[in-house]
């Protein structure tokens, strides 16, 4: 007799929600058995954008969590309604797979943790970039000191987020986006933390921020378009776009990490890192692993050089947590591990605030 497949319901009916249920459908211990929205036209269009046809529609999120054979939720709803969604499905007793950014203040994250700590069940946060093929090949050259001992990292999330994006509405508001670093600069803090550390699959922990906020698209209703190459009206940016973070880890590694909603150009996600024995700048590798090295050495490999959801990697992020948990183990990136990342955030609004250093973690009482 065959083994079951573990059930997912997949929450939200947006841009990433299809990128969840191919990852799902891929993997032969999982199958996406309903889908829930605010509308069932969503739901719908989904299930035929993606080939489901055996799969159950709700309008009603209590009623999906209900739904026979359900082991996992896919939380891809809008960021505002990511710690009310999760802890739900933590309640229902349920894995759970939680979109970025996880909650819009340190009070709902801690929230979070205790429901999925009393539950006990798995969850994993989609900083997808720690399966990106580059990310991968740096990892493994950290872990193996090709660069030696890590003392600075600088990663940059360089992305004009405009009205072109769907999410667009909700994330510029300072009520439901809360910071561009929330909204989008979190992978390149989470980027940080992951080349900051030399284990092969840890990430560095954030113990003092300090950082600047600034740029020009606030409050001002145009943008640019990279799509178009064309300058446009649009409802403006309630928050800064422009965020510089400076980060102190518990090892002593020092990072410097920047979110850009203003830059006009195409999406770019720069990566310095710099140890005592060689340097790597994106693909390109300088190491005392190579001796008479006259010019740097090109990895051909996938870049994170694109804001297009599909050109993530999702298959090896869902593969991976289908794995921890069918054999009962911590990912690496789970909600635990994700609140230190976002804690950088939240230390850093009040870092603008009061032109100080803020000491992590925060509170969390």
């Amino acid at each position: 007799m065959a083994e079951r497949r573990l059930g997912v319901l997949v929450h939200g009916a947006g841009w990433v929600a299809g990128e969840h249920i191919r990852a799902f459908t891929a993997n032969p211990h999982t199958k996406v058995v309903a889908i829930s929205s605010r509308k069932l036209s969503r739901c719908q269009k989904k299930a035929d954008e993606t080939g489901l046809k055996d799969v159950a529609l709700y309008t009603d999120y209590e009623k999906a969590l209900a739904h026979e054979g359900v082991d996992i939720v896919s939380v891809c709803t809008p960021q505002h309604l990511h710690a009310e969604n999760a802890i739900a499905a933590a309640q229902a007793g349920k894995h759970i797979v939680i979109e970025k950014p996880i909650a819009n203040s340190p009070a709902e994250m801690r929230a979070m943790l205790r429901a999925v700590q009393k539950a006990g069940v798995k969850t994993i946060v989609s900083f997808v970039l720690r399966w990106n093929p580059l990310f991968d090949t740096i990892k493994a050259l950290i872990a193996d000191d090709a660069v030696g001992d890590v003392y600075c990292v600088e990663t940059d999330y360089q992305h004009d987020i405009g009205s072109w994006w769907t999410g667009y509405e909700d994330a510029r508001t300072k009520g439901k986006g809360i910071s561009a670093m929330l909204v989008g600069g979190c992978h390149a803090l989470d980027a940080a933390r992951w080349f900051a550390a030399k284990g092969r699959y840890e990430a560095a922990t954030p113990i003092e921020v300090f950082g600047y906020a600034g740029g020009w698209r606030k409050d001002r209703d145009i943008e640019y378009n990279y799509f178009t190459n064309s300058w446009q009206k649009a409802p403006p940016l309630e928050y800064d776009d422009l965020e510089m973070v400076l980060i102190r880890f518990d090892n002593g590694v020092i990072a410097k990490v920047s979110v850009n909603f203003g830059c006009v150009m195409p999406y770019v996600f720069p990566i310095e890192i710099f140890g005592n024995r060689g340097t790597i700048k994106d693909n390109r590798v300088w190491s005392h692993k190579f001796p008479g090295q006259k010019n740097w050495i090109e990895i051909p490999t996938i870049l994170p050089d694109s804001a297009d959801v599909s050109h993530h990697p999702f298959q090896a992020q869902m593969d991976h947590f289908i794995d921890c948990i069918l054999n009962n183990r911590e990912s690496h990136c789970n909600l635990e591990d994700a609140i230190k990342t976002h804690e950088i955030v939240f230390a850093a609004l009040q870092s603008y605030e009061t032109r100080r250093p803020v000491a992590l973690p925060l509170d969390r009482a």
